[in-house]
């Protein structure tokens, strides 16, 4: 029972202290006086009487209600209900605020009250100040009163105002209503307060369920559904929410609304639906709220940043940037949302219907109040579903102490990820949910059988939305009922006062009352109540229901794992196989094992039957057993959070101090010390969770132990007592706890407090096993764990005892421990422990006595368990190793040495597929167990994969040292043991990628002196301490490294050394030199022999003849210009370029000569000796020509075109003065000219020179134009599908097709005027920009086929940055072409782009080839690709147009050189030849000194710069026009790979250093005397080359079939350019192919008996494309018959012709097999007959490491539409003849053959033909007769599906039996063979039979 009201307050308007404006609330009087002792009286009322403050009016307003809240101490809400009218104003309240009169007129006190009243009472200038009645209660209902109170004073009804009041404050009602009251009078309680009245009071039934009346209807009309969702959810997850109103009773039932929806929760934080302005500050608290303010102060609530407004008035809700409100879970988000849809707006699902039902009545706004409070009560009880089985019951008596599991129920609901119930779970409001609601034995409201019984009805209606609306209702029905459970009863009877009474002039203000009669009244009331029996509150207590169990609860969302039965028989299976011993077994299923355990189901199921093989709290195992059980208890704990969602930890924890092994007598290893490695035994909560669950367990234990008399550990383990929880034997406790005595219930608490201090001391050692390390020296414990770490409060260093508190101080200095860091450790795992103790024996009820104990006892607890350990780990030690894999030593080249011998090591998977089988077909090789290696040369790891279902498959996987770009420690799981290992990540520029995780015998010292060795090997101090030094350091003479590089000691030497013998050669007479004949394979730097008058060496001379004799004399003929620049020379000479006379005189005729100025490197550094210049210009001019260029770089030929005669140069770039200052406007020069403007002369003068050199050409028809595309790459013209070649054999086919081709598609190169420039139109082209024409498809240049009447006799290529602002001169014979390039940290940053795309260091997040291709185009890489290959292709143009071309970008030792080397490349077919690419190669990047050492960063001065792959890049383009033209290179593609790779290995000096200059100073370009001795290793890589070449065709394309005069013209948009595969491509099966010796393939043994009598094995092998190198396995056909032909010879005992030799031979053969046909003349194989068209007609050949492997297809379909039937028939002879000229007779190859009749398709005759049956090739191939060599159909035996007998069909052959006839099914179609007779038909059908048996 409860007063109806405690307190009556009168609250009228008194003056401000302070003397302000402002008035202030004084209490006139207050009934009773005293306080009551159960209820203070609440302070602060006069504030909640006038929220907006307390200031006088100029008219009456009417009467205000609403109703304030007040939170006192104790957390009791206390209801103000305050009634406000108006009286006039006295007159010193009217002094007190006359000054402020005049200001208020217009100003509204209360929301909507300040409206003028047309009849005013009282004079004018009258004042009116507020008084308020107040009645504080703490019950929800109490408005009648006041209104009672306030219509006796105003309509001055006869009845004392005390003796209400007094009746009022005596009024004692129920406080829940007719659930425990007999009758109806007795629920309802009808009160009188004396005035005539009648009230009736219902009281709700259950007190526990929240009174909401209208509030929660009214809310959702004002702020609608989604916002009302918001604030629900930003309650819930404790934000602060404020509600704005000018309305303070809108307010008062918003905030009442809200925590109604918020039931079963209770709110506990902040709630004040109506705050004074005094008070505004408390918004600024941080802790959460619910707030109502007066939308009058909404300018003061703008500042808060981080509170949540809901404007009432507005029907908004303004949510913060920086607040996040989590939603609701899916589907319960959408399912709220539109159920609550339905509740409000029931016509929205008629809106749409052409004939809607009759409208319904829609329900009144009371019952729509209950039916939106049913909807979030059907969402609660489906976000708790099952919560009561993740209660844990750690006390019963005295009180219930109850603890929820948070994270099992979050594991078994699915929601781990899921922030909103994360944070209800955190929250205050769910931690009282718990504490109330947990308990067992209680009253039950509409909440609880909701949750127990309803959920899976919920489940069921979730599809059906009516039967959903049908449940709400039903709930809703409920809670009214509650609310109102008689309607029937006779409704109040209350006077009101009547219609406008407020504005009559009132009798008297409202008078005193007398507080003696009030008092008196209360007395007698109080006298009365005392005499009265006690009215005891009869609660009706039940057990709770609990529901279903949550397992009944299934996750919404499964795992990707989805476990199968079979996958956890598998489990079974294994861990039955490692108890019977059975290891084999084991070993095979243990990888599908721990695959299978990434899924939870499985991990269950393993503890589960880890469980079965526990006997009497232990278990042990052999050492193999032991490993077996810990790594897939390891493999189970990696996965687990730190939260253990699923209790796989909470169910291993008993497993791992169970399992143990006998290392030595007393000494025995358990399996915790295996497994300490997971995050999840350092988290407090999972300890917290474990305790709680295990103190449940006993205490439920101790209850049912006197029944069954059982001992208290075993006797919840019985079957029959698992049905009754922990919650039923304590509801059942809770019930019979008030019967029992004194004594009983002091003794039953004493057990269960012991029961709990008996499991911390469990617990205690627990933690101690799992947190101490097995080392406890090692002090990674503390590093590696965040939890202990963190957990340190007030300091990081865990030696300061200032955070630890006494215990472990004492701890600390009793213990004695001498090791600091075996303290470190100890010290941090004692203060964990203790700090969990005191939080659970807090929480749980121990007492202070035990506490203490407790302290005292876990740090000797910790101190046993060490000494315990330091014998584990001194026997562990001594343990024989297990059984590890053998470690396979790598095959070393001749010369590399081992630098740190093999370190074990796990190679892991990267984003790679190669490794996993993936996409390429195999299994997954990786990850692999074995060693890596490091020798002088590479980093090698060889191993075995540790899934042994894979095979004995070797794995390789090596780089060279100096390939190295990326070297990174990395932190990983080993795959076997599944525990944290450090590793290391190597990345290396050949596209290789080395993830290693070091196996724990390799300690951190050994790991960090492989990357010392590493970094040591890959970046030396000199380039002499690299591989390509030390290989030959038994020949190499000692010689002191240069530590830095010294100008003048560096000339010095060099002129010592070689100048003096150079002057005094140079000098003598009349030396002619012939043209020369490069030698095959010698080093370049080798002097050829000493010849009278011409330097020729035969190419048949094997190494040893070319050693020079010892008795060298200083005058022989070895000139530093034979010995230096040979290669320059000979290519000078070849080109005609000028040759270099013993007198250095010129010959006039020719326009160039050959310049040794710069033979003592004295101009420029990085040019070569000898130079190409102008014949007119003198040497002493071009010291000063030089200064224009950087690096001294000026303008030298390099190239001159045979057809044309124009020619290539190339330089440096441009200094800011120079040719641009030629260029400007012509200023006079002043009379004093400085030394930049005499060589600015010079250099025109020089540039004139170069023009003038040129011939030139008169007409101006077709020669002087810039030779253009032909039509057919005009967009509007027969479009060709791939790339051209132009042939130029025909001049005046040529000149011809320009003169025709139409104008106007490029603009012109130089506007017609001169104005534009070449600049402009070329330049921007280049940079994409100012397209003048549409450009052509595929990226060919657009056709400048026009006739121009003047042509630039020389274009200059420059930077566009650096040629701004320059304009053309009109008189001057050249022009400038500015582009726009990348430059070579561009370079860099594409190419580390490129290598994490090809070789990406982890999975990548979306699979396929999408994420390869995103990443590739990020790269940048294929468009650089592109512009060069753009910018070459014009100056080809150029040059073949007659004009010559200046290449002068950057230094001109990067992208000059790439554009240069292309430009010849594609102009010249000479260095498409094996010996012109050499020669190509050591001219234009090795003489002109393109900086290999320091873009390949090989020293440790060149570390910083990283690595830059220019040449790579160039070797790129050549793949790219290679791809295009596969037939014009006498080089395969291999090559370029083998170049490619190498040029960064180091393993040669070839690519050493970044000069000539550098070169002779370290000795590279000449050999000392008396150096060869004896064999010599290579130290070049053409020597290595052309030993390879002539030994195997690797390096050989069979399709080269070259033109003679032909310029390549590629195709370079990026849709026509390809990923080249040396990027891509990987072997594990041998590493790398490009050191040969090392990939030799061991040859295959042949077929033999097996030991045991069985069957020969087959000499069939699988084939892995993610394993094996395919070209190697499988070569091509032409290498496979070059390959049996040696073999042959050599069995016949003949001495094995060299392939070259066969192959020329074979070549012949068929050249002069072709003439008769008369397809042409004989120029080569394959081409004669399709000089334009081969493209088009598809003839591939895709190369492989090892040759070619030949495939020619020709879908001639797709070719040119200008192709003429006679040219396809042409190609497609000429291409079958290539094929059928190694198709021998020989058995292998046509294994049967035979003439038969074949039906032909569909209505198509019989006809013989002669049939082949190739068992090699599995074909059954046919011709038209015996001797004709094109094949004319083939049938493949893999698609053959059946040989039968056939019957004869219409237009057989007459005379032939039936059983001659049989039919080949295939998967395409059925043939009908006819034989000449029945024998032949039977064999036909044998041989084919046997033939499939094969395959």
């Amino acid at each position: 029972m409860a007063r109806l009201a405690d307190y009556f307050v009168l609250v009228a308007f008194g003056p401000h202290p302070r003397g302000s404006g402002e008035g202030q609330g004084q209490i006139l009087q207050r009934f009773p006086e005293k306080d009551w002792e159960d209820n203070p009286f609440p302070q602060g009322i006069e504030l909640f009487c006038q929220p907006s403050g307390w200031q006088l009016c100029p008219e009456r307003n009417p009467p205000t209600f609403f109703v304030a809240v007040l939170t006192d101490i104790n957390s009791e809400r206390h209801y103000c209900a305050c009634l406000t009218f108006w009286e006039p104003a006295e007159p010193t309240q009217e002094a007190v605020c006359s000054e402020d009169a005049a200001g208020r007129e217009e100003e509204a006190v209360e929301g909507g009250s300040g409206r003028l009243s047309p009849g005013t009472s009282g004079p004018p200038g009258q004042l009116f100040a507020p008084k308020t009645l107040v009645l504080v209660s703490r019950l929800d209902h109490v408005e009648n009163s006041l209104g009672l109170i306030y219509t006796i004073h105003v309509e001055g009804l006869n009845v004392g105002l005390e003796t209400v009041v007094g009746n009022l404050l005596t009024c004692i009602i129920p406080l829940a209503g007719g659930s425990q009251l007999d009758s109806v009078e007795d629920g309802v309680r009808t009160i009188s307060l004396g005035a005539g009245d009648r009230q009736v009071i219902q009281t709700p039934l259950t007190d526990s369920l929240p009174i909401s009346r209208c509030s929660v209807a009214l809310l959702f009309r004002q702020l609608g559904i989604t916002n009302v969702l918001s604030l629900f959810c930003a309650a819930l997850t404790e934000h602060k929410v404020l509600f704005l109103s000018r309305s303070y009773q809108r307010l008062s039932d918003a905030c009442r609304g809200l925590l109604a929806l918020l039931f079963p929760l209770r709110y506990s934080f902040t709630y004040v639906p109506i705050l004074p302005a005094q008070l505004l500050e408390v918004l600024s608290t941080p802790t959460p709220f619910i707030i109502g303010v007066n939308a009058a102060f909404q300018a003061e609530t703008q500042e808060l940043l981080d509170v949540i407004v809901a404007d009432l008035d507005g029907g908004t809700v303004t949510v913060p940037e920086c607040v996040q409100i989590p939603p609701l879970p899916e589907p319960l988000q959408s399912q709220t949302h539109s159920v609550l849809s339905m509740v409000l707006d029931p016509e929205l699902e008629l809106a749409d219907l052409a004939f809607p039902p009759p409208t319904t009545s829609s329900s009144s706004l009371k019952m729509q109040d209950k039916e939106l409070r049913a909807v979030f009560l059907r969402l609660f009880a489906q976000l708790l579903q099952g919560y009561r089985w993740c209660l844990h019951m750690v006390r019963i008596h005295p009180e219930p102490v109850i603890r929820f599991h948070k994270a099992a129920f979050l594991g078994q609901r699915g929601l781990v990820e899921d922030d909103f119930l994360m944070k209800v779970l955190e929250g205050m409001a769910f931690a009282g949910f718990v504490s109330e609601r947990g308990v067992p034995y209680r009253p039950t409201d509409l909440f609880d059988e909701l949750v127990a019984h309803e959920v899976a009805r919920m489940r069921a209606d979730e599809s059906h939305p009516q039967r959903v609306l049908r449940h709400v209702k039903e709930l809703a029905e409920q809670l009214y009922k509650n609310e109102n459970p008689y309607p029937a009863v006779a409704m109040h009877k209350v006077q009101r006062p009547g219609e406008a009474s407020h504005l009559r002039r009132a009798p008297r203000p409202f008078p005193r009352l007398d507080e003696g009669m009030v008092q008196w009244i209360v007395d007698q009331a109080t006298a009365k109540m005392q005499g009265a029996p006690p009215a005891v509150k009869a609660e009706r207590r039940t057990t709770v229901p609990s529901g279903p169990p949550m397992t009944a609860i299934l996750e919404r969302s499964s795992g990707l794992h989805g476990n199968s039965a079979r996958r956890l028989e598998v489990v079974r299976n294994c861990i039955s196989y490692v108890f019977e011993g059975k290891m084999l077994e084991a070993k095979k299923l243990l990888p599908a094992v721990l695959r299978a355990l990434k899924g939870r189901a499985a991990r269950g199921c393993l503890a589960q039957e880890l469980h079965l093989h526990v006997q009497q709290n232990r278990a042990v195992l052999d050492d193999q057993q032991f490993e077996f059980v810990v790594r897939m208890m390891n493999c189970c704990l990696q996965d687990c959070t730190s939260l253990d969602e699923h209790g796989i930890a909470a169910s291993l924890l008993p497993l791992v101090t169970a399992f143990c092994r006998k290392l030595s007598p007393g000494v025995t290893q358990f399996a915790y010390s295996c497994v300490q490695e997971h995050v999840v035994w350092s988290t407090p909560q999972f300890w917290e969770a474990m305790f709680y669950g295990d103190v449940q367990t006993h205490i439920r234990a101790l209850y049912l132990e006197p029944a069954e008399d059982r001992d208290p550990s075993q006797g919840w383990e019985e079957p029959a007592e698992e049905e009754r929880s922990a919650l039923d034997v304590a509801s059942e406790q809770r019930r019979l706890w008030p019967t029992l005595s004194r004594e009983k219930q002091q003794e039953l608490v004493q057990k269960e407090e012991s029961t709990v201090f008996s499991q911390a001391i469990h617990y205690a050692n627990r933690m101690s096993y799992l947190l101490l390390p097995l080392d406890s020296s090692k002090s990674r414990l503390l590093r590696e764990r965040a939890g202990l770490g963190d957990l340190e409060s007030a300091s990081n260093s865990l030696v300061t005892s200032s955070m630890a508190g006494s215990v472990a101080e004492s701890y600390d200095t009793e213990s004695g421990f001498e090791d600091a860091e075996t303290c470190d450790v100890a010290g941090a795992v004692v203060r964990f422990i203790n700090r969990f103790v005191d939080k659970v024996c807090t929480e749980s009820g121990v007492t202070s006595d035990h506490l203490k104990g407790l302290h005292v006892m876990v740090p000797d607890i910790v101190q046993m368990h060490i000494e315990t350990l330091e014998a584990v780990y001194r026997e562990s030690k001594r343990l024989p190793p297990i059984q590890k894999p053998k470690l396979l030593r790598p095959h070393l080249l001749p010369g590399e040495e081992c630098v740190l011998d093999g370190l074990r090591v796990y190679l892991l998977p990267d984003g790679r597929e190669e490794g996993a089988g993936g996409s390429g077909g195999g299994p997954a090789v990786l990850p692999a167990e074995g060693a890596v290696f490091l020798t002088t040369y590479r980093v090698i790891f060889t191993g075995m994969p540790t899934d042994p279902l894979v095979g004995e498959q070797v794995v390789v996987r090596s780089f060279p040292v100096a390939a190295l770009t990326k070297e990174k420690r990395i932190s990983v799981l080993t795959p076997v043991e599944q525990i944290t290992q450090d590793g290391l990540h190597l990345r290396s520029c050949t596209f290789q990628l080395l993830k290693m995780a070091f196996d724990e015998e390799v300690g951190s010292e050994k790991a960090e002196l492989f990357r010392k060795q590493l970094h040591k090997l890959r970046y030396p101090l000199d380039i002499r301490s690299t591989f390509a030094f030390t290989l030959g350091a038994g020949h190499t003479p000692s010689r002191p490294p240069r530590a830095a590089k010294d100008k003048g000691p560096s000339l010095r030497t060099l002129s010592r050394n070689l100048v003096k013998n150079a002057k005094r050669t140079m000098g003598r007479p009349h030396i002619t030199r012939k043209k020369y004949n490069p030698p095959s394979y010698e080093h370049r730097g080798q002097p050829p022999e000493d010849q009278e008058d011409e330097i020729s060496v035969s190419e048949e001379l094997e190494p040893g003849t070319l050693t020079p004799t010892s008795a060298l004399k200083p005058s022989d003929r070895m000139t530093m210009s034979s010995l230096v620049e040979r290669a320059c020379c000979r290519d000078y000479q070849r080109l005609g370029l000028g040759t270099l006379s013993s007198s250095l005189s010129r010959a006039k005729s020719e326009p160039f000569r050959i310049s040794s100025v710069n033979r003592m490197y004295a101009i420029c550094r990085s040019y070569p000796g000898l130079l190409i210049v102008p014949q007119s210009v003198q040497d002493n001019a071009l010291q000063r020509v030089s200064r224009c260029y950087r690096q001294n770089r000026f303008p030298v030929v390099c190239w001159r075109s045979g057809r044309s005669r124009a020619v290539l140069l190339r330089s440096g770039g441009l200094h800011g003065k120079g040719v641009v200052g030629l260029f400007k406007a012509q200023n006079a020069p002043s009379p004093g000219q400085s030394q930049a403007d005499s060589s600015s002369l010079e250099q025109e003068k020089y540039l004139q020179a170069v023009v003038s050199s040129m011939p030139r050409y008169a007409d101006t028809s077709g020669r002087n134009t810039l030779s253009g595309f032909s039509s057919a790459h005009m967009g509007g013209h027969v479009p060709s599908p791939r790339a051209r070649v132009t042939t130029l054999s025909n001049p005046m086919a040529a000149s011809a097709s320009r003169r025709t081709a139409p104008r106007g598609k490029w603009g012109s190169v130089r506007a017609s005027g001169r104005s534009g420039g070449l600049g402009g139109d070329v330049g921007s082209r280049l940079a994409g920009r100012d397209m003048l024409g549409p450009p052509q498809a595929n990226g060919a240049p657009p056709d400048p086929g026009f006739l121009r009447p003047h042509r630039a006799a020389l274009y200059i290529i420059g930077d566009k940055a650096q040629l701004k602002g320059v304009r053309p001169d009109p008189l001057q014979q050249w022009e400038l072409v500015p582009i726009e390039v990348f430059e070579a940290r561009q370079v860099k940053t594409s190419f580390k782009k490129l290598l994490k795309a090809c070789v990406p260091g982890c999975q990548a997040l979306e699979s396929g080839p999408t994420s390869f291709l995103r990443s590739l185009e990020d790269s940048e890489w294929l468009t650089q690709i592109h512009k060069l290959l753009q910018v070459s292709v014009l100056v080809v143009e150029l040059l073949d147009s007659g004009s010559s071309v200046l290449v002068s970008l950057e230094d001109g030792w990067d992208i000059t050189t790439q554009v240069v080397s292309l430009v010849q490349l594609l102009s010249d077919p000479f260095y498409r030849t094996l010996e012109g690419f050499r020669l190509l190669v050591e001219k234009e990047w090795l003489s002109f000194g393109h900086r290999f050492s320091h873009r390949g960063a090989h020293t440790l001065a060149g570390q910083s710069s990283g690595f830059t792959p220019v040449f790579l890049q160039f070797l790129d383009c050549v793949h790219q026009v290679h791809l295009q033209f596969p037939m014009e290179f006498e080089f395969s593609p291999f090559y370029l790979k083998f170049l490619g790779y190498h040029h960064v290995s180091r393993r040669f000096r070839t690519f050493l250093l970044d000069s000539d200059y550098e070169r002779i100073e370290q000795g590279l370009l000449y050999e000392e005397k008396g150096e060869r001795k004896g064999p010599q290793v290579c130290r070049s890589v053409w020597e290595y080359v052309d030993r390879l070449s002539k030994r195997t065709p690797v390096f050989y394309n069979y399709m080269y079939a070259p033109e003679d005069t032909e310029v390549l013209r590629p195709y370079s948009n990026v849709s026509n350019l390809k990923v080249w595969d040396f990027y891509t491509e990987e072997t594990l099966a041998q590493g790398p192919p490009y050191d040969w010796e090392l990939a030799q393939v061991s040859p295959e043994p042949p077929e033999e008996e097996r030991p045991d009598g069985g069957a020969p094995q087959s000499r069939r092998r699988v084939v892995w494309p993610c394993y094996d190198s395919r070209p190697r396995v499988q070569p091509d056909a032409i290498s496979r018959l070059l390959e049996e032909l040696q073999r042959l010879e050599t069995e016949l005992g003949r001495p094995p012709e060299r392939w070259k030799d066969s192959w020329d031979r074979v070549k012949a053969a068929q050249r002069l097999e072709g003439r008769p046909d008369g397809r042409g003349t004989p120029s080569s194989l394959l081409v004669s007959s399709v000089p334009h068209h081969r493209r088009s007609l598809g003839v591939y050949l895709q190369e492989g490491p090892v040759g070619s492997t030949l495939s020619l297809s020709l879908d001639s379909d797709q070719s040119s539409g200008s192709t003429t039937s006679g040219s396809r028939q042409a190609a497609r002879r000429s291409t079958s003849t290539l094929y059928s000229q190694f198709q021998t007779a020989e058995s292998e190859n046509r294994s049967y053959e035979g003439t038969l009749y074949k039906k032909g398709a569909f209505m198509k005759p019989w006809k013989a033909r002669w049939f082949v049956l190739d068992k090699t090739k599995h074909q059954l191939r046919y011709y038209d007769h015996r001797t004709d060599t094109e094949c004319k159909g083939v049938i493949d035996l893999a698609e053959v599906e059946a040989v039968v007998p056939g019957t004869p069909t219409m237009g057989a052959p007459k005379t032939v039996d039936e059983k001659a006839f049989f039919d080949v099914k295939t998967t395409r179609r059925v043939y009908n063979f006819c034989a000449q007779d029945v024998l032949s038909a039977q064999q036909w059908v044998d041989q084919i039979q046997s033939c499939l048996s094969d395959a």
